[in-house]
């Protein structure tokens, strides 16, 4: 498992991953930086703003987007020149490909919101907030953040896999990401729609009771459910299939037909 997960992240690294990597936390300086919180009523709380008003650009949209990415990304080398019988030619198992590949895609995505705390802790420095750092209320919204992602990684890396085109996975995220900001205003809809979940997440309330901000039920059945279905289910169909050049013949039609709607 070691070596898969070394070859899956240089296969990242050669894509030069590391500039989108970093355009995270950048955007969560920049919004920050440019909130105006320097009144006495907010005083104590102004980590707390900031990262209310940076999620609303990085969590809402950017985030969900860069999970799509980076599962494409992560698949592009297979779906060139006959890189999925190479690679199933090494010896190894078609689930640990698929679990190496989501554990790489996950972690880089851990890294970069860990990235996004320091620089929140970097714009109170600069900006001389004068207050302690809330590192756990800021860490339980990164964690949550991150756990928030797991089912859409696993949904992203099940199309990548799908198709053989990267611009269709990559497309239909952006299209339920795109209405995320409308979704979170429906109290009846945001709490069951996966995509809204990262900023749900990571929107610090100071509640103790909760652990990642979200009820218990809303975590188990939203997050855990989708996550239980995209993976497991993905897991097993990979795992299960017989030749994956058989298959990307079979659903090149299919695969054709779904890009033309998409750029109708």
């Amino acid at each position: 498992m070691g070596a898969l997960l070394r070859v899956e992240w240089f296969k990242l690294w050669k894509t030069n991953i590391i500039p989108f990597i970093l355009l995270a936390p950048a955007i969560v300086f920049m919004v920050a930086w440019n909130t105006n919180i320097d009144t006495e009523e907010l005083s104590g709380s102004k980590y707390l703003y900031a990262a209310m008003y940076a999620n609303m650009a990085y969590a809402v949209m950017f985030l969900p987007l860069m999970t799509g990415v980076l599962a494409t990304l992560i698949c592009r080398y297979e779906h060139q020149s006959g890189g999925w019988k190479q690679l199933f030619a090494l010896p190894t198992t078609r689930g640990r490909v698929y679990v190496a590949k989501f554990t790489v895609v996950s972690m880089l995505t851990l890294c970069m919101q860990l990235l996004v705390l320091l620089a929140l802790l970097l714009v109170g420095y600069l900006k001389q907030y004068g207050e302690p750092f809330p590192t756990e209320l800021l860490l339980r919204g990164i964690i949550g953040g991150w756990v928030a992602t797991l089912p859409l990684i696993a949904l992203m890396l099940w199309l990548s896999t799908l198709f053989q085109s990267l611009a269709a996975p990559f497309a239909v995220n952006v299209i339920f990401t795109i209405p995320t900001m409308l979704v979170l205003n429906s109290e009846k809809v945001a709490p069951y729609y996966p995509w809204g979940q990262p900023f749900l997440m990571m929107y610090v309330t100071g509640d103790e009771v909760d652990l990642f901000y979200v009820p218990w039920q809303q975590l188990l059945t939203v997050v855990g459910g989708s996550f239980v279905l995209f993976f497991c289910n993905r897991l097993y169909l990979f795992a299960a299939q017989g030749s994956v050049e058989d298959r990307i013949l079979l659903t090149s039609k299919l695969d054709w037909l779904i890009i033309r709607m998409l750029t109708y």
